[in-house]
């Protein structure tokens, strides 16, 4: 008899309190479970601990307000014994894009010395092919009187099971989207499909570790391929003088033709960074992978190359640059391009007031608010004091603005808003 099945409420420590773990933990215990997160963010662990939330995501802000005011959510930075662990700490990569796994292995040395047997650990974290089998590495390298074989007193069991939600629709999607959920060893993945049943509506999808590993990176790696084909086609379109919005329209009009919309680049967690496990994994086999990805990396020197030459004609340039985050309607700015190009401009522009706007936040990230030339900006102000207006986001604040404030203005519209 499982964990679960041995208590109404399983206990569950979520390790790590982020953007995929935070939603995680408070969708599973009003679902069911007592819920402890874990976090290295002692501001973080105080603001979940007094029942409100460290970050922007619809319709969390209630549900962690509800569970934590019945105790069924509480916050700490101390790993504590649960009969099931969640990992959900961040796997970015290194200066040689490959995959850093040192959160993983700190999440492992931090779980070892509490284990007593029979705990499921599941990998969350969007990990390269062989990562879950790291993490059990790592934790039998410090408790060698544990075991992967089934059955035993002393056995740990382990999964993968890849998060698939999209920032901005997470609380719905964690318990509508179907789940893969991939086995290490013995019952590991039928014990974590009842663990996300408390909460999950959709199929689950079992497999192997290494295979729900690679599924997750499939998925954002298609999807970055499929950008990239919009970018490099607006770039071709615009020395051809032809408009991509239009271009798009009129090609997707062809029954088996779903081009998607190019932008300043690609960010995010996932899109900007899970393809280069990829290559990482096999360099020579996935030149196709690594082309999307220099492609949509190089898309913000595209949108630098237009607007600098226009900007350095103009003394003491004054530039609205709309947007900060890596997709709209989020205050998330991991691996953002508009955020890129921002800090570019200060740089190659140090006469330049560059007034970014970005709704979804109340301060600007260090590296911009340490430039003297960037001020956080209101919309409205941005537009009618800019000389150049850039659209780096589509947030729906910018795409209902008074297109009368563009009048006299050079506008760069990176996203086809305005189109």
């Amino acid at each position: 008899m499982n964990a679960i099945a041995l208590n109404n409420r399983p206990s569950v420590a979520v390790i790590g309190l982020g953007y995929i773990g935070l939603p995680t933990a408070a969708v599973l215990a009003s679902s069911g479970a007592d819920v402890v997160g874990v976090d290295i963010n002692q501001d973080a662990v105080d603001v979940i601990n007094a029942g409100q939330v460290p970050f922007v995501e619809p319709d969390m802000a209630t549900t962690v307000a509800g569970v934590v005011s019945q105790g069924y959510l509480q916050a700490t930075t101390v790993t504590p014994h649960a009969d099931n662990y969640i990992v959900a700490v961040p796997t970015p990569f290194t200066d040689g894009k490959k995959p850093d796994l040192s959160y993983i292995e700190t999440a492992g040395k931090q779980i070892a010395p509490l284990l007593e047997g029979n705990e499921l650990i599941i990998l969350e974290s969007t990990s390269p092919p062989g990562a879950t089998e790291f993490l059990a590495d790592t934790i039998f390298a410090a408790r060698p009187d544990l075991t992967l074989k089934p059955g035993s007193a002393q056995s740990i069991y382990f999964a993968h099971c890849p998060e698939r939600v999209l920032p901005g629709r997470i609380m719905i999607e964690l318990r509508t989207n179907d789940r893969i959920v991939g086995t290490l060893n013995g019952e590991a993945g039928e014990r974590a499909r009842a663990l996300y049943e408390l909460f999950c509506e959709g199929e689950f999808l079992m497999t192997d570790a290494r295979t729900a590993e690679m599924a997750k990176l499939t998925e954002n790696a298609y999807r970055d391929v499929n950008i990239a084909f919009a970018n490099e086609l607006s770039m071709i379109s615009d020395g051809l003088d032809i408009n991509v919005w239009e271009l798009i329209r009129l090609a997707n009009h062809h029954p088996r033709v779903n081009i998607l919309q190019p932008g300043p680049g690609v960010g995010g967690h996932c899109i900007a960074v899970d393809p280069w496990f990829i290559v990482a994994t096999d360099p020579e086999g996935s030149s196709l992978i690594r082309t999307a990805r220099e492609v949509n990396d190089a898309k913000p020197d595209f949108v630098l190359d237009k607007l600098l030459p226009q900007a350095k004609r103009i003394a003491d340039v004054q530039i609205a640059a709309l947007g900060l985050a890596f997709k709209p309607n989020i205050d998330d700015l991991r691996e953002s391009p508009a955020r890129q190009i921002v800090g570019r401009l200060a740089d190659e522009l140090p006469q330049a007031n560059i007034m970014a706007v970005e709704p979804n936040i109340e301060e600007l990230p260090s590296e911009l608010d340490a430039r003297e030339n960037v001020t956080l900006t209101e919309m409205n102000e941005a537009v009618r004091a800019a000389d150049i207006v850039l659209l780096l986001v589509d947030h729906n604040e910018f795409v209902r603005l008074d297109r009368t404030l563009l009048a006299q203005k050079i506008v760069h519209d990176t996203r086809g808003v305005w189109s």
